[in-house]
């Protein structure tokens, strides 16, 4: 496909569509990445995301030592994304931006993020966001229409573990409920049955424009550290069971986790409103 450009106050730029944590086009998480040449104005850039119409849309300026990064729902801004991140990365590698043997360090709301290529991927080192045990509010149940085993929260998201595998694919939210809840999101997972995974989950977050996320790294962060209490061990495969799915490895260690997965570029697109 060709390269398509779009102008910004007379500098070139380029909007990309990629999906993260997946191998395969049309699976995992949809990212947009809008790589700048300077700090764009947050309406702008909110209605990017919104013309985007993706759960989130990244937006990179690089500096000196790296590149800032911004995450934008098609609603509003979010203090961390994993998958967008993951997509940002994959950009900047493979349109040769940054070089495969260079770390990319990315400075957020969430603090400084790195990026380095593996073998079986590229590897984010995130902040651990450990859950702590509550009781769930009856309202939440009745909008997740589950009965949990235990219930946990950290300054994000909710955690919710079921009884099994067939309890998180099976789980029907009422969305419009769920939205009038003051939080993130909340993460559904149990035990995984097949050998090849360690857990799988879901993750509905309605209050921030996205009714269910395909994929979500950030939700990994709390995931991760939870898992690996549970089943003592530090190294994860963990598998989010939307429509669209999406494989996440994890490693925890002390207090940041490190994701990994694969992504693939679905398109470059040309964006002819100018600010």
């Amino acid at each position: 496909m060709a390269i398509t450009l779009f102008l910004f106050k007379g500098m070139l730029m380029k909007i990309y569509q990629v999906d993260s944590f997946t191998t395969v086009p049309f699976r995992g998480n949809p990212a947009g990445v809008c790589l700048l040449q300077q700090p764009a104005e947050e309406t702008w850039m909110r209605n990017v995301a919104a013309e985007m119409n993706l759960s989130e849309t990244a937006f990179l300026v690089p500096r000196s030592d790296g590149y800032d990064l911004r995450w934008f729902t098609p609603a509003l801004e979010v203090d961390l994304c994993g998958h967008a991140t993951l997509a940002s990365a994959h950009i900047l590698y493979e349109e040769q931006i940054v070089s495969r043997d260079i770390p990319i360090r990315f400075f957020t709301k969430s603090g400084e993020l790195t990026v380095v290529p593996k073998v079986s991927g590229l590897e984010m080192d995130f902040p651990a966001e450990p859950v702590s045990e509550i009781q769930t509010a009856p309202v939440l149940l009745r909008a997740l229409g589950v009965t949990p085993v235990y219930s946990g929260q950290n300054r994000l998201d909710i955690l919710l573990q079921l009884k099994s595998p067939q309890d998180v694919v099976d789980a029907n939210p009422d969305f419009t409920a769920l939205s009038e809840i003051p939080i993130r999101g909340v993460m559904i997972t149990a035990e995984a049955l097949e050998p090849r995974y360690d857990f799988v989950s879901r993750y509905f977050a309605p209050a921030e424009g996205i009714d269910e996320d395909p994929v979500t790294g950030s939700a990994h962060c709390a995931l991760g550290p939870f898992w690996a209490e549970k089943l003592q061990k530090k190294e994860l495969t963990g598998y989010q069971v939307s429509k669209r799915g999406g494989q996440v490895g994890v490693k925890v260690e002390g207090n940041r986790v490190k994701l990994s997965g694969q992504a693939v570029t679905v398109f470059q697109g040309e964006l002819n409103a100018i600010r």
